[in-house]
C-alpha cells in the first residue's frame, strides 16, 4: 500500500471554541481567513472554496461536509487539482482558550507539490483565522 501523508497543524488559540467555530462555519468569515465559499454547516452538503491569487490563476476546491459536531469538530473533503483529501478541524477547550487541530490527510507520494503547498499554507491560514477571531464579539 502506498504511503499517504498528512499535514497536521496544532495551535492553542486564546479564544473560546464557540468563537472559533463561527469562523470555521460562517461563509462570510471563512472568506476572510481561507477562501470565498458557499459553505453550509449541513452533513452531506457540497460547497466550493475559491480564490484568485493572481489574475491568471483560479483556485477552486470542491468539498463535501462529512461530519460536524458544533464547537467540537468539522470534517470535509478537499478535492482540487487531482488531490482527494480530507480536512478535519478539532476544537478542544483549554485553560488558555482552545487547542485547534487541523489535519489534512490523503496526500499520495506523487502529490509532493500539493503536500508541500499545504504544509506552507495551513500555518498562514490558521494565523489569519486567529487574527480574525480576535476581532469577533
Amino acid at each position: 500500500m502506498p504511503e499517504v501523508r498528512t499535514v497536521v497543524i496544532e495551535r492553542t488559540l486564546a479564544h473560546p471554541p464557540e468563537k472559533i467555530w463561527r469562523a470555521l462555519t460562517q461563509p462570510h468569515l471563512i472568506g476572510e481567513w481561507l477562501m470565498q465559499t458557499d459553505f453550509q454547516p449541513v452533513k452531506g452538503q457540497t460547497f466550493t472554496l475559491r480564490r484568485q491569487p493572481r489574475p491568471d490563476v483560479n483556485v477552486v476546491v470542491d468539498c463535501r461536509v462529512l461530519e460536524l459536531e458544533p464547537n467540537r469538530s468539522l470534517s470535509y473533503t478537499w478535492d482540487a487539482f487531482g488531490l482527494q483529501s480530507i480536512v478535519t478541524f478539532t476544537l478542544e477547550p483549554s485553560a488558555a482558550g482552545t487547542v485547534l487541530r487541523m489535519e489534512q490527510s490523503g496526500f499520495r507520494p506523487d502529490q509532493d507539490a500539493a503536500y508541500k503547498g499545504a504544509r506552507a499554507s495551513w500555518p498562514q491560514f490558521i494565523a489569519a483565522l486567529d487574527k480574525l477571531v480576535a476581532t469577533l464579539d
